[in-house]
């Protein structure tokens, strides 16, 4: 199937990069399934006006990857009833610790970041993916801040663990790039005397997962065996792909 699906976007009041992960085809011919698990920027603008919009949706875990230092700052999403939240935080260095030199290849810059993640972060990692395993969470939404970076690394962990083929998952990740230019576009009108966003912050080249899943795998074997480093069971495993996946049948 297209990787780029106009059905992928969803129209949410207040966020820029809301969509369903489903729709790719996984193991054995099977279909990622849709409305199950979704992927966000940052929920905290949501208000009660919003409300309807997102209850339609019907989702019933947030998982939030954000520093505890961002939920402070910009609040979470709303209580809404019947809606359980859950923070994750991934420990990761700041990036301004190492930023991105103009003219240098930033896909390496990106994929560079993530594997740190990958390493400082491992257990959070784990707990969110082992999170989504749980079909008793679903509809869940993992998001941060961009819903691009570690959203993007949890979500290709996810997708890659239930056999979508690398080029949709890169190009699943890419899709943020076109929400990164909205919240651009909205950040310049609600606040023109604001710095500009650095490029790293805006960008999700394909190339960037690809290296990242590629250098993943060559450390650990595979994307299952670094999960399980990180403490995901292959109890979790199989129930991420039990209640992921279709069952296959046609008609």
């Amino acid at each position: 199937m297209d990787a780029i699906d106009d059905e992928r976007h969803i129209t949410l009041p207040a966020t820029f990069n809301f969509r369903d992960v489903g729709g790719y085809l996984g193991h054995d011919g099977r279909t990622v399934r849709r409305g199950r698990l979704y992927r966000s920027d940052s929920l905290h603008r949501l208000d009660e006006q919003d409300r309807a919009a997102f209850a339609a949706i019907g989702i019933r875990t947030v998982i939030d990857l954000r520093r505890p230092t961002e939920v402070e700052r910009d609040g979470r999403v709303p209580a809404y009833p019947g809606l359980t939240y859950r923070h994750i935080h991934p420990e990761h260095a700041d990036w301004s610790l190492t930023p991105h030199e103009k003219g240098t290849d930033l896909a390496r810059y990106l994929a560079d970041r993530y594997a740190d993640l990958a390493q400082t972060g491992t257990v959070g990692l784990g707990e969110a993916i082992g999170l989504i395993a749980d079909s008793a969470n679903a509809p869940a939404v993992v998001h941060c801040v961009a819903g691009k970076d570690r959203t993007g690394i949890v979500c290709a962990l996810t997708l890659a663990v239930l056999g979508v083929d690398d080029a949709d998952i890169t190009a699943d990740y890419a899709l943020s790039t076109e929400a990164s230019a909205r919240f651009s576009a909205w950040l310049a009108a609600s606040m023109p005397d604001a710095a500009e966003v650095p490029a790293p912050f805006l960008a999700s080249p394909a190339e960037a997962m690809q290296i990242f899943l590629d250098e993943l795998r060559a450390g650990h074997g595979s994307v299952e065996a670094y999960l399980r480093h990180a403490g995901v069971t292959d109890e979790q495993l199989a129930a991420l792909r039990d209640h992921l996946l279709d069952d296959g049948q046609v008609g």
